[in-house]
């Protein structure tokens, strides 16, 4: 470990406590929202708007990222996302009506975007050598932060009232904000040379519009996306499906909730391991593909005969996120391509989440039953098969680029 760390502890510790509050920051609220509402009188459009902004925010800022950071630079707009989001997650904890609940929350998921964007970029720059290790490292703690505010937010609110529950959070952001100003304090940012000799190459613009040409590009975005989809889908509507197919008690589908979103946690330590140690890509879609399928005929064929296993299969896919979070590092070569694939490919896998739990009650309403949404997934599954097929070329967006549409630069 002390490889890992020589030279790059502050990037490391960097690293770790922007993760955690990216996800914490989005997980610490739903859970007290009710006791939110007691309070301020939270309507129902208010708190529709907020289960909505995440997505929403990811999908728009994840666009606008690449232009922030040929602007300002990857480690001032990652120190920038992380004094915005901590303000915001101390104002939100301090608002006074539910206007401005929303009005904080938007902002706070704003931030959170840029943050998602340059995660990876930053692992990149900083630890070439480890991106397996460092994308295991960070999307487990990405996972860790969705679990641990659920367990903890009722409690606290409950004895000593929502807005430390909601504020407390804040303390990770204002924390984040340290090593990444330190490490820009310590940039020798004239010679073209970050912290702890880190080369950061010179953006070059309209990196972003490239990649809608490229089909490298399009099949990490697809990963994302059928990642994102179905675990907003199935947060959103798991348990009420289910209740309704396979006759559980409405506590044993919110067990069974958890159950599906914990089976994140293992694949986002193993996946990162698996694609750059032992090189077996087309293993990790494979297996998400067979399971997303399997759970699908299963909760179509007996719902009821297996459903703890119907449930595990449908989280496999989530795979899918800590595969594509890598594969936006090891398919760019260059800074600006890191940066512009990351923002790319976060808006259209957020843009496709977001619709996503809205089709699925369309589809509800109209037929009146269950079948029609669950086959939603298995035709999101199915495009796992394409993506995969490109993902897997040894091929960067730059190299795909030059062969199609001459110099990259």
């Amino acid at each position: 470990m002390s490889s890992l760390w020589r030279g790059r502890l502050l990037a490391f510790v960097g690293v770790i406590l922007v993760a955690f509050s990216l996800r914490s920051a989005v997980a610490s609220l739903s859970p007290i929202l009710a006791e939110i509402d007691a309070d301020l009188g939270v309507a129902s459009w208010v708190a529709g708007l907020i289960g909505a902004a995440p997505p929403v925010c990811f999908a728009v800022f994840g666009l606008l990222t690449p232009a922030l950071e040929r602007r300002f630079g990857l480690q001032r707009l990652a120190v920038g996302a992380m004094v915005v989001a901590a303000i915001a997650l101390l104002g939100r904890s301090l608002a006074p009506d539910a206007v401005t609940l929303l009005a904080a929350t938007t902002v706070l998921f704003a931030a959170i975007s840029i943050g998602n964007v340059v995660l990876p970029p930053l692992i990149k720059t900083y630890f070439p050598d480890r991106v397996g290790t460092m994308t295991s490292i960070y999307s487990t703690m990405l996972a860790v932060a969705a679990f641990v505010p659920p367990l903890v937010a009722v409690p606290i609110a409950d004895a000593a009232g929502w807005r430390l529950s909601l504020g407390l959070w804040s303390v990770f952001a204002f924390l984040a904000i340290i090593p990444w100003v330190t490490v820009l304090v310590r940039s020798r940012a004239a010679a073209g040379v970050a912290a702890d000799g880190v080369e950061v190459a010179e953006p070059a613009p309209r990196a972003l519009a490239r990649m809608l040409r490229l089909p490298t590009a399009w099949a990490i975005a697809v990963t994302f996306a059928v990642s994102a989809s179905s675990v907003y889908a199935s947060f959103a509507w798991l348990p009420v499906i289910l209740v309704d197919i396979a006759g559980v008690s409405h506590g044993a589908a919110g067990a069974l909730l958890a159950l599906f979103g914990g089976m994140g946690l293992p694949w986002s330590i193993l996946v990162p391991l698996v694609i750059t140690r032992w090189r077996r890509l087309g293993v990790v879609y494979a297996v998400a593909f067979t399971a997303g399928i399997l759970a699908v005929a299963g909760l179509l064929i007996a719902p009821g005969s297996a459903v703890v296993l119907w449930v595990v299969l449908l989280g496999t896919p989530q795979m899918l996120f800590p595969a594509a979070l890598v594969l936006m590092q090891l398919r760019a070569r260059t800074h600006e391509g890191t940066v512009a694939l990351s923002g790319f490919a976060q808006s259209v896998g957020y843009a496709v989440a977001a619709i996503f739990p809205i089709a699925f009650a369309v589809l509800h309403e109209a037929t009146g039953e269950w079948a029609a949404p669950i086959l939603m997934i298995g035709v999101l599954m199915i495009a796992t098969i394409p993506a995969g097929i490109v993902a897997s070329r040894p091929s960067t967006v730059e190299d795909e680029w030059e062969r199609h549409h001459g110099p990259w630069r």
